[in-house]
């Protein structure tokens, strides 16, 4: 080989025969240097940009993560589909690097379960062609090195104690080096928690098993009921008008871009002008959808909701249990996740005719204008007997959802511009980005305008009110992150702080015995989606043991008479 031209040896090299366990390691240090960028990066920011500070913790770092990967692919050199799988590992790590690179994104459990709940719509808004280049930057040489290199055959115990020879010396060597490196190690996954979460493809890997196995893992979980003893309350007795509560759960909205709680543009015009009641301190139960909306309709509370160990019923359970005519409206491609499984619900961009879909849509994804299509109809479908009660709707919005945020306001609701219209937000300059956003949020202020109008329309038959809040909020560049899904222990302000808006007609407040007053003014108390359960319980006078007086946020604007 020595005297074969460079070409010649490199070809001879390749079709030589190679071990499992020898394409393994090559493969994992090709891993290691080609799809852990964000990694390297965030070690480097950490260490302040020097390399003699961040160097050592770079080092430490791809021995513990040459020695995971090596690993993780020997659990699958047993049979001739090991290239297969290890082509779909390292299609994995490339795609988590470019996520992880475009949103700074961390591929924790929480993120792979959003990840596995995707539909075709919001796949179409993450493609982009720098996905796409990034994608064959490290799959296309891997994929080539595979097919050429040929894999040395050998009988399957004599395969199989040599992988786990050398699974034993891996983990003798990554014990040894955390052992070693512990005052150095301890401290840096500590106080960066995320950092775990970066170790490609490893991390993607087991959050991503960890997010599968979680509904097999609680399939034998009972469900434990909540609406024992439920009753409607004295105002309804004898009502010459039933309540009429209109809950709108908001997608990816900031409380800190409403100009309601002090932003200097004006993306609330709509809702100020129809002097609706604001809390501007606010906070989401997670950072996702997946995590915020079970959560939120809970009577738990953030804290007993995770540390559970089997389900509950929820507030529309219990409404429903009430005798009231509830339903859950969905705009939103991932549904209700859960919460609106036992109660009619139905979704806004099936069933539209050709016109509204054609102004509305773009594919399976419509703009929130659409739940306002057909609602007296859908109503009016409901039972008679409970809508004589009262009617609890819930429209769960698509809001501002991300990265495709122009898609989420109409073309006559584009106040900021030029605005973002590529799904690769690095291609947009922040102002661009921030436009994009802002028009969503505008966008989101007119729906409601039109809701609170569609709710003045109805109060011939109803007592109307309507709630608005957001189930997340989310990062629009703040710290070089993008998108939300960052763990709820680490993540920025400004995916926890959501904007959590009322409008209460008159004759709603007087059946509440609400004060105007105190209605009028903003609420600058710290408030929660654990308040939404009792507020919402407390507002339709709905009785029942779980309730809770003081988690009702208009509770101190109720008083024993009319004000």
């Amino acid at each position: 080989m020595a005297g074969l031209p460079p070409l010649a040896g490199l070809a001879h090299w390749l079709d030589t025969p190679r071990s499992p366990r020898t394409l393994a390691v090559w493969l994992s240090v090709y891993l290691l240097l080609a799809a852990n960028w964000p990694l390297w990066r965030q070690l480097a920011h950490i260490g302040g940009g020097a390399p003699s500070l961040y160097m050592p913790s770079v080092l430490l770092m791809a021995i513990l993560v040459m020695c995971a990967n090596t690993a993780v692919l020997l659990l699958f050199a047993w049979s001739r589909w090991s290239k297969l799988i290890w082509l779909l590992v390292v299609v994995a790590a490339a795609l988590a690097q470019h996520y992880m690179l475009e949103y700074r994104v961390v591929m924790d459990p929480g993120m792979l379960a959003n990840a596995l709940q995707t539909d075709a719509g919001e796949v179409r808004d993450l493609l982009s062609t720098t996905m796409l280049s990034r994608l064959a930057i490290v799959v296309l040489p891997a994929a080539w090195a595979m097919w050429r290199i040929p894999v040395l055959r050998m009988g399957v115990l004599s395969n199989a104690w040599r992988n786990l020879a050398m699974l034993v010396v891996l983990a003798v060597v990554a014990a040894v080096t955390i052992v070693a490196s512990n005052r150095t190690l301890a401290p840096l996954m500590r106080n960066h928690v995320g950092l775990r979460y970066t170790m490609n493809p490893v991390a993607s890997l087991y959050s991503a098993g960890k997010a599968a196995a979680k509904p097999l893992l609680t399939r034998n979980r009972k469900l434990v009921p909540m609406t024992a003893g439920v009753h409607l309350g004295a105002s309804y007795a004898g009502q010459a008008k039933p309540p009429m509560l209109l809950l709108v759960v908001g997608e990816t909205a900031r409380a800190d871009h409403f100009s309601l709680n002090g932003y200097p543009r004006d993306t609330t015009p709509e809702l100020a002008a129809r002097h609706v009641s604001n809390w501007t301190h606010a906070t989401s139960c997670g950072t996702s959808t997946l995590a915020s909306v079970p959560c939120m309709f809970s009577p738990l509370g953030k804290a007993a909701f995770e540390a559970r160990s089997d389900d509950y019923e929820n507030l529309m359970d219990v409404l429903q249990a009430s005798g009231l005519a509830v339903f859950w409206l969905d705009n939103q491609p991932g549904g209700c996740k859960g919460v609106c499984d036992r109660i009619p619900h139905a979704s806004a961009f099936k069933g539209l005719d050709a016109a509204t879909r054609k102004q509305n849509c773009d594919g399976d994804e419509c703009l929130d204008d659409v739940m306002l299509r057909g609602l007296d109809e859908r109503i009016a479908a409901l039972p008679p007997e409970r809508r004589a009660k009262g009617v609890v709707l819930v429209m769960h919005q698509m809001g501002s959802h991300g990265p495709a945020y122009h898609l989420r306001s109409s073309p006559d609701a584009k106040r900021f511009k030029p605005e973002c219209t590529n799904n690769s937000l690095a291609d947009c300059s922040h102002a661009e980005l921030i436009n994009a956003f802002d028009n969503s949020i505008a966008y989101t202020d007119r729906f409601l305008g039109k809701s609170i109008d569609w709710l003045k329309a109805q109060q011939k038959s109803y007592e109307p009110a309507m709630l608005y809040m957001s189930d997340h909020g989310e990062s629009l560049g703040e710290y070089g992150l993008f998108l939300h899904g960052v763990p709820y222990s680490f993540a920025p302000d400004v995916q926890k702080h959501i904007p959590w808006v009322m409008w209460i007609s008159d004759d709603m407040r007087k059946r509440g015995k609400l004060a105007a007053a105190c209605l009028g003014k903003s609420h600058d108390e710290p408030i929660s989606h654990d308040n939404l359960y009792h507020t919402v319980l407390g507002l339709m006078d709905v009785q029942t043991r779980t309730y809770k007086p003081s988690m009702d946020v208009l509770n101190e604007c109720r008083s024993p008479s009319d004000a």
